[in-house]
């Protein structure tokens, strides 16, 4: 996870997240999910500023994609001010409360 983090991956990933029509989201989400569970990794996704990126997935991805968004978030914003306010001017709340009360099990505990 470290290397892959170290060899840029992350950049490359919020290129795929971005270009929605690629139909990439699924895959590109579950592995930042992965990699916002270490520090290297959520250092690098938070400088990579996901943030709006996440909250709109979360408001229209999959219930998968809402899944993985809200784990990054949740793993990113605590440790990082700016992309936490950015979060709440976003409307990250709302769209979390969303989540908790109708994603999936799985979305609701991420939520």
């Amino acid at each position: 996870k470290a290397r892959a983090v170290k060899a840029g991956i992350v950049a490359a990933l919020i290129r795929f997240m971005k270009d929605a029509g690629g139909g990439m989201v699924d895959e590109v989400l579950a592995i930042m999910a992965i990699l916002a569970s270490h520090n290297e990794g959520r250092i690098a996704i938070s400088q990579a500023e996901p943030t709006p990126i996440l909250v709109e997935v979360i408001r229209t991805g999959s219930p998968c994609n809402w899944e993985n968004a809200a784990a990054v978030l949740w793993s990113v914003c605590p440790g990082d001010l700016l992309q936490l306010k950015l979060a709440k001017e976003l409307g990250a709340e709302e769209a979390l409360q969303g989540l908790s009360e109708n994603g999936t099990d799985r979305a609701k505990r991420k939520a």
